[in-house]
């Protein structure tokens, strides 16, 4: 196919840049991770260790890198990614202990409010904040714990 027959695009340089756009990450196909954890201080059968297939959507606003995107999604889902395959807990847990005694601390990730999927939310928006580059102007996280709660910014 000659070159003269390809449909060609250009933009001012200043356009890729001046209009926010988004970054639906997840949107048809969440980001999915396996953690256990508990709410220590809960009445009822979630104050008991068990866990759930989380399904995690994310919405980045900013401006376009020179790279053509707003980020990198390997950078959303790394982050992410730290939390699949570990038991999630309050800081004043006493499982903290028991995985320690155990050796296998490593499993754990110590959080300092109860695990809910709406901390848990809060927490990956502000983990992202602070990694993301500063072209990023808004961040909001979806975090689906079963097929009726789902949490997240709005």
């Amino acid at each position: 196919m000659p070159l003269e027959s390809i449909p060609q695009y250009s933009l001012p340089p200043q356009s890729l840049d001046a209009t926010p756009r988004t970054l639906h990450i997840g949107c048809d196909s969440p980001i999915r991770i396996s953690a256990g954890h508990r709410i220590l201080h809960h009445e009822g059968k979630c104050s008991r260790p068990h866990g759930h297939n989380y399904e995690i959507t994310a919405e980045i606003t900013g401006h376009l890198t020179e790279e053509g995107w707003i980020v990198d999604k390997g950078d959303i889902t790394g982050i992410i990614s730290e939390w699949d395959h570990r038991f999630l807990v309050e800081e004043d847990d006493p499982l903290v202990d028991a995985f320690e005694a155990s050796g296998d601390a490593d499993a754990l990730v110590v959080l300092p409010h109860p695990p809910t999927a709406e901390v848990m939310s809060v927490l990956l928006e502000d983990r992202l904040e602070s990694e993301l580059p500063d072209t990023v102007t808004e961040i909001s996280v979806q975090v689906r714990e079963t097929g009726e709660l789902c949490a997240g910014g709005i």
